[in-house]
């Protein structure tokens, strides 16, 4: 067999290129950091961004990503050569379960981003490319905050998005650099806008100054009295104010919403219906703000989804329509016209919690004192509630290796 030869024509730059295309590439050139419980917190804590591949070996699909990690993280590491810039990390779950189980972990792999420690609700699911892993990783690296330069962009503001706005004497400041991590942490829920000097001298009348500007040309301004040096309060604040109690289910968002875990309670409504809307976002917010942590409260496109709806027997012309997606079951609210009725749609979401729901679907209306003998019926009614069609926008195990049992962890 000849020996392998290297043309002299050919240049050794090019043949470095040739070699990682591939897949030939030295694995000691990689810089991913392998976190455990000892380290996770200092290495989080002190990276600008840090993208964690949560993996395990058995998994094929995480076999898959490996070299494509790693390979993103050396182009990364070479345009950003500040370590503490942008991190690259791995968990192996497997021998790691208790920072698996801290950070939810339900498939294989998961890619989470965090900022200062913080995780990011929106985790990495876009293309499993070099090209898409490093590009998504550039896109974090731009400024969150735009500068204003004349207080009259603000009548430029397109108020049908979220806008907070910060009025600082200098960019070097506590204040204007918890601002900016709070603007890091929220860029994809609101716009931040930032103003400096001479140009924020009228909104700085008793210092440092931010205010909220909702959604909508008549909405009035609400500003933050909080103290700016206080990270924690910042956020919490601005927070409220960027991520809606009714928020709108897309099939771009369906699988993060998803894994919440939570079932979904969804208006489903005409686009152009802003009214139903309305009135449904006032009575969350009366009924069910107690409710927060155990149902997400969301809005749907008719047209979008008219899926869902045919399996509850409804269909564009029916809405507005509320119903409960429970991950295994939906159920509709009967009547929304009784939406304002005091108590109504509170008790629509407890009866979930209590199993009456589904009960009843199964056997009939439960007992009651005001109709007797209806001991006698239970049972003998059958019904089947529709199967939840929400489920379907989980992650798809043509991906992702999903974990049934989350105690496997």
């Amino acid at each position: 067999m000849k020996p392998l030869t290297i043309l002299p024509s050919l240049d050794v730059h090019v043949f470095t290129i040739l070699l990682l295309v591939m897949g030939l590439s030295t694995p000691g050139q990689t810089e991913i950091t392998s976190l455990d419980s000892g380290n996770i917190d200092d290495v989080l804590n002190n990276a600008g961004v840090a993208l964690v591949n949560f993996y395990a070996d058995w998994c094929r699909f995480s076999q898959m990503l490996h070299p494509i990690f790693e390979e993103a993280s050396n182009i990364v590491r070479e345009e950003f050569p500040d370590t503490k810039q942008v991190v690259f990390a791995r968990v192996d779950c497997d021998q790691h379960s208790e920072i698996a189980q801290r950070y939810r972990i339900t498939k294989y792999p998961t890619l989470k981003l965090f900022r200062n420690g913080m995780m990011m609700k929106r985790e990495y699911r876009g293309q499993r490319s070099v090209a898409a892993i490093a590009d998504f990783i550039r896109q974090q690296q731009v400024d969150p905050v735009k500068e204003m330069h004349s207080l009259e962009e603000i009548n430029t503001l397109d108020r049908s998005k979220r806008n907070i706005i910060g009025y600082f004497e200098n960019k070097d400041t506590d204040n204007y650099r918890t601002y900016e991590k709070v603007a890091n942490i929220l860029r994809d829920d609101c716009t931040f806008l930032a103003a400096f000097g001479d140009v924020s001298r009228s909104e700085r009348f008793s210092g440092d100054n931010v205010i909220y500007k909702p959604m909508g040309e008549n909405s009035p301004d609400m500003v933050y009295l909080g103290s700016l040096t206080n990270m924690d309060l910042t956020y919490t604040w601005a927070q409220d104010k960027c991520v809606p109690l009714v928020r709108e289910i897309t099939f771009e968002n369906g699988e993060e919403l998803t894994e919440e875990g939570i079932p979904f309670l969804i208006l489903f409504h005409i686009k152009e219906d802003t009214e139903s809307l309305e009135r449904f976002q006032q009575e969350v917010a009366r009924q069910l703000i107690s409710e927060k942590g155990s149902i997400n409260f969301l809005h749907a496109d008719c047209d979008k989804f008219r899926h869902p709806l045919l399996h509850i027997q409804k269909t564009p012309a029916d809405c507005p329509v509320i119903a409960i997606d429970s991950f295994r079951h939906m159920y509709v609210f009967p009547d929304f016209n009784d939406l304002s009725a005091p108590g109504k749609l509170r008790q629509f979401v407890l009866d979930l919690h209590s199993g009456k729901l589904h009960r009843e679907f199964h056997h009939g209306p439960d007992p009651t004192d005001s109709t007797p003998g209806q001991e006698e019926l239970v049972g003998e009614v059958a019904s089947s509630p529709p199967e939840s069609s929400f489920q379907k926008l989980a992650p798809s195990e043509t991906r992702y290796t999903i974990l049934r049992d989350r105690d496997e962890l």
